[in-house]
C-alpha cells in the first residue's frame, strides 16, 4: 500500500536530525511522533523551529524516544511503498534515525511522491487514452491539479503535510478516472 511520509528536523544542516515524523496510509490510517533526540544530536535552528513550532524543550520531555519511532516504523512500514514529497531530505532524516537507533538504515525506502502519482494517473488513463497522447494527458493532469493546490503553502507539521500528499494523489485519481470515463464515452 502506498505510505505518504513526512519529516520534520531541527534544521537543514549537514548535522540535522529529525524531530518529528508522521505517515498516512492509502486508506487514510495515520499516526503522527515527537522524536525526542538521541543524546549525540545537538543541532539545533531557531529558523527551523520559527517554522515547525517545536522547541527542542518539548521534544526532550514530551517526545518518544527516537529508537522506539525508528522500530515502530520498521514494525508498521516494513513492505509498503513509502513516498515523500522531498525523498532526499526526508531520505536523509529516516536514515539518521535508523542509524542512530543502531538499524539498518536501508529497512525502509522511500521514493518521490510525484513519481506515484504519475504512475496512478498514467494506470487509470492507459486504457482509455489514446497511447501517442498518454504523456501529454497525464503531465496536464497533474499540472491541473498542482494548479488548484497553488497558494496552498505547507503546514511544516509532518502530519498534515503528510495528509496533504495524500489529498493530491487523490486528487489526481479522481481527476484522471473522471478524464478516462470521459474518453470512454
Amino acid at each position: 500500500m502506498l505510505v505518504f511520509l513526512d519529516f520534520e528536523a531541527s534544521s537543514l544542516a549537514k548535522q540535522s536530525y529529525p524531530i518529528e515524523v508522521a505517515w498516512v496510509f492509502a486508506d487514510g490510517r495515520s499516526e503522527t511522533h515527537l522524536i525526542r533526540p538521541a543524546p549525540s544530536w545537538t543541532d539545533w535552528h531557531e529558523d527551523a523551529e520559527a517554522i515547525h513550532h517545536i522547541s527542542r524543550s518539548t521534544l526532550l520531555s514530551a517526545g518518544e524516544p527516537h529508537d522506539v519511532v525508528a522500530q515502530r516504523m520498521i514494525d508498521v512500514l516494513a513492505g509498503h511503498d513509502l513516498l515523500a514529497s522531498a525523498p532526499s531530505w526526508d531520505g536523509k532524516w529516516l536514515s539518521v534515525l535508523l542509524r542512530g537507533a543502531g538499524l539498518d538504515r536501508r529497512a525502509l525506502r522511500l521514493r518521490d511522491t510525484d513519481d506515484a502519482i504519475d504512475e496512478d494517473a498514467r494506470i487509470i488513463l492507459a486504457p482509455s487514452v489514446p497511447p501517442d497522447l498518454l504523456d501529454a494527458t497525464v503531465e496536464d493532469l497533474v499540472t491541473l491539479i498542482e494548479a488548484r493546490a497553488r497558494g496552498k503553502a505547507p503546514a511544516h507539521r509532518a502530519l498534515a503535510d503528510a495528509e496533504a500528499e495524500r489529498q493530491r494523489w487523490l486528487a489526481v485519481r479522481g481527476a484522471a478516472t473522471e478524464l478516462a470515463e470521459q474518453y470512454r464515452r
